[in-house]
């Protein structure tokens, strides 16, 4: 029984105390006046009755009701029903408002600050101040406390002849059960009747309607998302303008949470002045007024649920990891299934007579039933897991998560293990897995309808029956009477608040209401107290755990086959049998990758052990030391599948004598696994050592328990631990108090004794054998010692991992504390003083333990020493290579550790090293290291020759193109072992096979890890973002707003930093100087990284602040990118940054900012080079004629004949295709039908008109009048208007009979004009003239021998069929073109042929040859050098040319590039080379994410080598004139290495738009960032060539002049 309500307060407006003219809330009355002794009084109530603050009203608001929740620091909460209506303001209350106004006034008029309140007076109007009538009860009643508070409002409002004060004496003075199912009619004294049922269980929430309201205002995904976001603890922040709607919203998400409780910060209605709760660190649940919205934009981690508006918002920075499937698609189904039966139904074409729709109480609860069978599923044979540490004299339970994660196969589910690790689940822990308590809902379903569960996942309708039958009861657990209804309670009448009331709320007398309380406490104290009736029973443990989904066990299915095995082999080792042990040893540890083949070894190794001992000779001892290891190499720290636990009794009993009174235990053999440093594993193993003794204290004497079954599931026929401790709950009170005691000290003598036996395995386990060495070497922790090598596969144990990560986390490292034994009795006591206390020992007890564990730890020393000398006695064994671990980048972390892996040859002669000379490298024996940057091998070859040398391979992450598994031979045993072979388009290829000691578990995750770090979700995942900063890998940072300006402000600094660059005059470019010998670097180390990928180590000096760099010198990103193009549009004279049309001003071309907001084009720069005399508006229309609106602009102008070269995008149907393919040219005065062609044909027209050579039409020069000296002897002959470039062999070969080509300088002094042939080369055919498109003879009318003021190189394919026009100054070439894919496909069989995979059977130079032929690579070579030479000739004889092919980002930009490195001797420099990267490739946005499928989206593209091609086309010149680049050809590769690698953000995203979206362009400056590593390559290069040459060209001839404007 308790009180229906505690407290009845009444409170009112009132000035605020600080004299601010905000108004407050003040008690006026509270009763009873003094506080109960068992329920203070909560503070805080006026900020609650008011969350909105106390504010005056021009009008009368309608009385509000709503219930507000106080937590007090018991975790008690306090429901505060509060009733709000409004009275005429007192004239103190307006003389507050009123000074309030006049305040604001005085600032307004002085310039201060002006605040309106929506509470300002209306001069000519009556003022109304709020008072709330509050209960304060700690039971969930809102109805009747809804109709409560409204009598007594009815009263006062209505005038009615009944006592306010004995309606509230009455209400105080209510004594209702708690639950149980009973009814209860209560009458307040005023003619009211109200019937209150409890509910039959009070450990089932009551939520009403207020689950099935959140679905409908959020739906099934929202209110999913913040299921998961609550039980995984983040943040939870509800908005609403209606406060009942906060209280609603809340009770519900935590009616979805049973069983389980929320711990944290639960306040469904925040107050404004308490606004500041919500920067707490900790979880919450907290509603708040939708008014204040603006307050929680800068909330950067808490999850926003608008219920008005019915969306939840999720942070950047916030991951809410799902449910696991099949689950979380189950219940989403089952949730569509209740919210909407008729979607089933919407496609049947006779359906069935609509049924009808249950109500919204029944569908709250049917909704509830949803999520109770999720738990139920969820946590399905959780008490399986459960150990019974202490009985008496209260129990003390822990759960075995471990345990629990593995046999339910949800070990990588990062859900499940988030809601084990939290709160709720150890309050979960601790109040249901008492053995005896009363039971509830929950504990029936997750007993005994599991099975059902299981069988009904397939069937709906089951499920959706089994829903219901749920719902049910559920619902009958709230209404146990739900027929009665006999409320009768008097309501004030409609718009009574708009009526005068005659008075305000009267005060009440205390002293009646105080008589009348008590009058009734006086009677209560007679009364015994009501104790309340429990049915306790034991709680039934449910069927043994299953797995959530049955996964098939892959490669390694255990067959009986394998475990028959695993059987014979060990059957021969202790018959004594060792070639026949010998001979099935490969098979067993192949075997042994499987789960039920370690658990089948541990079974027959326990059946080998007599009295806790097993003592073995040499061999023997060899092959159970060797199959353990193998156990225990697929252990993880925390032992899920419970080998490690097995194997633990096991190594203590096998052993073998050394010499006499010498034996050596297995556990000095398998101490290298990192499940022994985990504390999680030995409490885990000790609470479940302690029930199984807890549990023999009270079973029969004659039962006598193996010790060998330690932990292990006792049998069906007996009873386990939790029915014993049942048991003995039940029978507890009735047992003396000196049995008790008695019970008490025993089971503490357990635990006291479990805690030295565990002291004493921990340090079998910790110690290392060689205990010679006091000191600890850090560096090589873990790590096998060369010196204690012997027949046993001896190691080092694990010690040197726990001294380091207990010392650093201590917080300091004493020198004389570093040792091994000080560190293994840290480890040992810290373990000691958590299960000690945690159990409940003494503190003699625990402070004796802490006495002892220094003394068994160096007795255990002193018996290893007498091992450890008699085992090196012993002859060596070949024992595995030491794993030599990579060393790392700045930045770059190890992600797996080293997997054990052959590296076989690959089919490239420089791996075998036979055919250079000297033996082979590969195969080594080494391992793999899988880092967020690099995939690193290290190894030893396997030839003993060369045994001392160390083979290290490696290739970024990014750059891996294919993985595929393979099963392949170890070199060494010859067995059949699964493998991987990795290919990267670096050419790096690593075909590994994976030792028997790496289970298919660990291969898997490699392959996982490897594949989530290849494609990650977004580029902020990449490593060129996540190295030195916090954020992991694959969980994007959130884009805060301060972090980097807006686009319209990048806009504005864009166009001001061109217009000074362009304003100023260009500077001639200092030469490359290379740094002498004295002040040269030392080369990298050969061991950091490969001969492309350089290594890189910041200076000191660049680890200061001090070293960031002056304001004018400092530069960003995009000032890089920007300024380059202004400095090179400066250089060659491009016109000026004006959209003026001025005739005084004689530059053909201007810099427009038409683009600077990204608007026309995403994929151009801020910045674009146009005709002089088109306008910024035009540009819009002429931009739809192109593919991505990709319009023609300047990209660069000859400085000898000012003839320019322009790029666009392909062209539409409708542009000046569309034109040509007229029969007539269109005229001046024909109408067209697109506007935007005529825009575009007005815009081609405008380009010629710029041209200095077009001043005079008739004056054009014919190409018949120009030299003749590259013809060979043929006679100059017409060409066609209209002509291919579909056959370039035909063209190669014409020029091969020329005695001496384009190609004998690439030098512009040296040209000399344009051949006569360059039609037939554009034509790529002999000179016969050109074919018609119907195949008609050529026409003579056809030919023209002049030239073109403007060629246009478009697609054939796209330009097929368009008829010449005599009369227009502009010509279109169309060309055959490869795709994109046809890059990919040729690069595959280019790398196919370099990097073959395996040996070639009969190697020979011509099978290569053959192979490269075929890839077709240097075909496309060819043709993209050919179109480009062409292009250059063009120019040279004064001709513009526009490149309009595809996209205008693929092979537009490799011609175009072409062009201008072959065209301008700038461009040939190191710093030329970096502008035309950046101006045409990043700023003219190439797609470097999408063609390197830098995530995971871009994954099914595939990788498209257009950069690298490029590249390749700059090697191919290069070669042939090395006397023309500054830069050596190592600066090609290091660019095509890094353009893949993601090491730097330069070749990352697709757009200059792309970059300023992330930030990218307008970077931090400052101290920050000059502590960062290079983010840059261009950075990276120039520090590099600082302290090396690596990149400067020695054969190049002198200075090169930049080219003249």
């Amino acid at each position: 029984m308790a009180r229906l309500a505690d407290y009845f307060v009444l409170v009112a407006f009132g000035p605020h105390p600080r004299g601010s003219g905000e108004g407050q809330g003040q008690i006026l009355q509270r009763f009873p006046e003094k506080d109960w002794e068992d329920n203070p009084f909560p503070q805080g109530v006026e900020l609650f009755c008011q969350p909105s603050g106390w504010q005056l009203c021009p009008e009368r608001n309608p009385p509000t009701f709503f219930v507000a929740v106080l937590t007090d620091i018991n975790s008690e909460r306090h429901y505060c029903a509060c009733l709000t209506f409004w009275e005429p303001a007192e004239p103190t209350q307006e003389a507050v408002c009123t000074e309030d106004t006049a305040m604001r006034e005085a600032e307004a008029d002085e310039g201060g600050p002006v605040r309106l309140s929506p509470a300002a007076p209306n001069p000519s109007g009556q003022l109304f101040a709020p008072k709330t009538l509050v209960l304060v009860s700690r039971l969930d009643h809102a109805e009747v406390f809804r109709n409560s508070l409204g009598l007594i409002y009815t009263i006062h409002v209505e005038g009615l002849n009944v006592g306010l004060e004995n309606v509230v004496g009455n209400l105080l003075t209510c004594i209702i059960p708690l639950a149980g199912g009973s009814q209860r009619t209560i009458s307040l004294g005023a003619g009211d009747r109200q019937v209150i049922q409890t509910p039959l269980t009070d450990s089932l929430p009551i939520s009403r309607c207020s689950v099935a309201l959140l679905f409908r205002q959020l739906g099934i995904a929202n209110v999913l998302s913040l299921f998961c976001a609550a039980l995984t603890e983040h943040k939870v922040l509800f908005l609403s303008r209606s406060y009942q709607r906060l209280s609603d919203a809340c009770r519900g998400l935590l009616a979805l949470l049973f069983p389980l409780r929320y711990s944290f910060t639960y306040v469904p209605i925040l107050p404004a002045q308490l606004l500041e709760v919500l920067s707490t660190p900790t979880p919450f649940i907290i509603g708040v007024n939708a008014a204040f919205q603006a307050e929680t934009q800068e909330l950067l981690d808490v999850i926003v649920a608008d219920l008005d508006g019915g969306t939840v918002t999720v942070p950047e920075c916030v991951h809410i990891p799902a449910l696991p499937e099949p689950l979380q698609s189950q219940t989403h189904s089952v949730l569509s299934m209740v919210l909407d039966p008729e979607l089933e139904l919407a496609d049947l074409a006779f359906p069935p007579p609509t049924a009808s729709t249950s109500s919204l109480k029944m569908q709250d609860k049917e909704l509830r039933a949803v999520f109770l069978r999720l738990f139920a599923q969820l946590l399905q044979g959780y008490r399986w897991c459960l150990h019974m540490v202490r009985i008496h004299p209260e129990p003390v339970i822990r759960f075995h998560k471990a345990a629990f994660l593995g046999q339910r196969g949800l070990v990588e589910d990062d859900f499940l293990m988030k809601v084990l690790e939290g709160m709720a689940f150890a309050g979960f822990v601790s109040e249901r897995g008492v053995p005896y308590r009363p039971t509830d809902l929950f504990d029936e379903l997750v007993a005994h309808e599991v099975a059902r569960m299981r069988a009904d996942e397939n069937h709906p309708q089951r499920v959706l029956r089994h829903v219901r039958e749920l719902a049910e009861q559920l619902y009958k657990n709230e209404n146990p009477y739900p027929a009665v209804a006999m409320h009768k309670v008097q309501r004030p009448g409609e718009a009574s608040h708009l009526r005068r009331a005659p008075r305000p709320f009267p005060r009440l007398d205390e002293g009646v209401v105080q008589w009348i309380v008590d009058q009734a406490t006086a009677k209560m104290q007679g009364v015994p107290p009501a104790v309340k009736a429990e049915r306790r029973t034991t709680v039934p443990s449910g069927p043994p755990m299953t797995a959530i989904l049955e996964r098939s066990s892959g490669l390694h299915g255990n067959s009986a086959r394998r475990l028959e095995v695993v059987r014979n082999c060990i059957s021969y080792v202790f018959e004594g049998k060792m070639l026949e042990a010998k001979k099935l040893l490969p098979a067993v540890l192949r075997a042994l990758k499987g789960r039920a083949a370690r658990r089948c070894l541990t079974q027959e190794l326990h059946l080998h052990v007599q009295q806790n001992r097993a003592v073995l000779d040499h061999q023997q001892f060899d092959f159970v030391v060797r199959m353990m290891n193998c156990c225990l190499q697929d252990c993880t720290s925390l032992d899920e599948h419970g080998i490690a636990a097995s194997l633990l009794p096991l190594v203590t009993a096998f052993c073998r004598k050394l010499s006499p009174g010498v034996t050596q235990f297995a556990y000095s053999c398998v101490q290298e696994h990192v499940v022994w440093s985990t504390p999680q594993f030995w409490e885990a193993m000790f609470y479940g050592d302690v029930q199984t003794h807890i549990r023999a204290l009270y079973l029969e004497p004659v039962e006598d328990r193996d010790p060998a079954q330690v932990g292990e599931v006792p049998e069906q026929d007996e009873r386990s631990a939790l029915d014993v401790a049942s048991e003995q709950r039940r029978l507890w009170p009735t047992l003396s108090r000196e049995k008790q005691q008695e019970l008490v000290q025993k089971e503490e003598s357990t635990v006291f004794s479990q805690a030295i036996h565990y002291a004493n395995r921990m340090s079998y386990l910790l110690l290392p054998l060689d205990t010679s060495k006091s000191r600890l070497l850090r560096e090589r922790a873990g790590l096998g010692d060369p010196e204690s090598a012997s027949n046993s596969l001896l190691t080092s144990s694990m010690a040197g991992s726990v001294a380091e990560s207990y010392d650093t986390e201590s917080g300091f490292e004493d020198a004389e504390t570093c040792d091994v034994a000080g560190a293994v009795v840290r480890f040992i006591n810290r373990f000691v003083d958590k299960v000690c206390t945690e159990s409940g020992v003494t503190s003699d007890h625990l402070k004796g333990l802490h006495v002892m564990v220094p003394d068994i730890v160096q007795m255990h020393i002193e018996t290893l020493e007498a091992v450890h000398r008699e085992s090196k006695r012993l002859p060596p064994i070949q024992k595995q290579p030491k794993l030599l671990r990579p060393r790392l980048l700045p930045g770059e972390e190890c992600v797996l550790d080293g997997l054990r892996v052959y590296l076989l040859p690959d089919g490239r002669e420089e791996g075998a090293g036979g055919s250079g000379g000297g033996p082979a490298l590969l195969p080594a024996e080494g391992a793999v290291f899988l880092t967020t940057y690099r995939v690193i091998f290290t190894g030893m070859p396997t030839d003993p020759l060369v045994g001392e040398q160390v083979v290290v391979r490696s290739f970024p992450v990014a750059a891996l193109i294919k993985e595929k598994r393979i099963n392949v031979q170890t070199p060494v045993d010859q067995l059949l072992q699964d493998g991987l072979q990795l290919r990267s388009c670096t050419f790096q290829l690593l075909k590994m096979a994976f030792d028997e000691e790496v289970g298919s578990d660990s291969a898997e995750l490699f392959r996982k890890q490897l594949h989530k770090l290849r494609y990650p979700p977004d580029v902020r995942g990449t490593f060129a973002f996540t190295v030195g900063s916090a954020h992991t890998p694959g969980r994007p940072p959130r884009a805060t707003k301060d972090k980097g300006p807006s686009l319209r402000t990048l806009s504005r600094n864009l166009v001001k930093n061109a217009k000074k660059t362009i304003g100023r005059q260009y500077v001639t470019r200092k030469k490359y100087h290379p740094p002498s010998w004295e002040h040269r670097g030392q080369p990298p180390p050969e061991d950091q990284e490969d001969a492309i990928s350089v290594s890189e180590e910041l200076e000191p000096s660049t680890l200061t602040p001090s070293s960031a760099l002056k304001p004018s010198g400092r530069v960003t990103m995009s000032s890089l990118v920007e300024r380059a193009c202004c400095r090179d549009y400066q250089r060659l004279g491009l016109g000026t940054l004006s959209s003026s049309l001025s005739r005084a001003k004689p530059e053909p071309f201007r810099v427009s900012p038409v683009n600077r907001m990204h608007a026309i084009c995403r994929s151009y720069p801020g910045l674009l080079i146009v005709p002089q005399s088109v306008q910024d508006n035009a540009l819009q229309r002429v931009s739809r004629c192109y593919r991505q609106n990709r319009f023609p602009v300047v990209c660069w102008r000859s400085g000898r004949s000012k003839a320019v070269l322009l790029r666009s995008g392909g062209l539409h149907g409708k542009g000046v295709v569309g034109l040509f393919k007229a029969q007539n040219a269109p005229s001046p005065g024909q109408s067209q039908a697109d506007s935007s062609s005529l825009e575009q044909e007005k815009y081609l027209q405008a380009v010629v008109s710029s041209m200095p050579r077009y001043a005079d039409a008739s004056g054009r020069n014919t190409l018949s009048g120009f030299s003749s000296a590259h013809m060979g002897g043929h006679v100059p002959s017409p060409r066609a208007r209209v002509t291919t470039l579909s056959n370039p062999m035909a063209a190669s070969a014409s020029r091969r009979t020329t005695s001496r080509g384009k190609w004998g300088s690439v030098r512009a002094s040296g040209r000399s004009g344009l051949g006569g042939d360059v039609g037939s080369r554009l034509a790529g055919r002999d000179m016969l003239g050109p074919p018609q498109a119907n195949g008609a003879p050529p026409d003579p009318g056809f030919l023209r021998p002049q030239r073109a003021a403007l060629y246009i190189i478009g697609d054939k394919a796209q330009l097929k069929g368009v008829r010449p026009d005599p009369l227009q100054q502009w010509e279109l070439v169309p060309i055959e073109v490869f795709e994109s894919r046809q890059v990919k496909t040729s690069f595959k069989k280019l790398l196919k042929a370099c990097v073959p995979g395996c040996p070639a059977a009969e190697p020979s130079p011509t099978s290569f040859l053959r192979s490269l032929e075929d890839s077709e690579w240097l075909t496309q070579i060819h043709k993209l050098l050919q179109v480009a030479v062409l292009v250059v000739e063009l120019l040279d004889s004064g001709s513009s040319v526009l490149v309009s092919l595809e996209d205008g980002w693929d092979i537009t930009t490799q011609v175009v590039s072409l062009v201008q490195l072959l065209s301008d001797p700038f461009y040939r420099t190191l710093e030329g080379f970096r502008l035309l990267v950046e101006k045409e490739w990043l700023s003219f946005g190439h797609r470097f994410s999408h063609r390197g499928a830098h995530t995971l989206a871009g994954q099914s593209s595939g990788f498209t080598p257009v950069f690298l091609q490029f590249l390749d086309c700059v090697h191919q010149v290069h070669l042939q004139f090395p006397m023309e680049f500054e830069f050596s050809p190592f600066y090609l590769k290091f660019l095509g290495y890094h353009h893949v690698s993601r090491r730097f953000r330069t070749f990352l995203l697709d757009s200059d738009y792309e970059r300023i979206e992330l930030g990218l362009l307008y970077e931090e400056k400052g101290e920050r960032r000059g502590q960062q590593a290079c983010r840059s390559v261009w950075e990276y290069v120039d520090r590099l060539s600082k302290r090396t040459p690596v990149f400067y060209n020695y054969m190049s001839c002198g200075p090169t002049a930049t080219c003249p404007t």
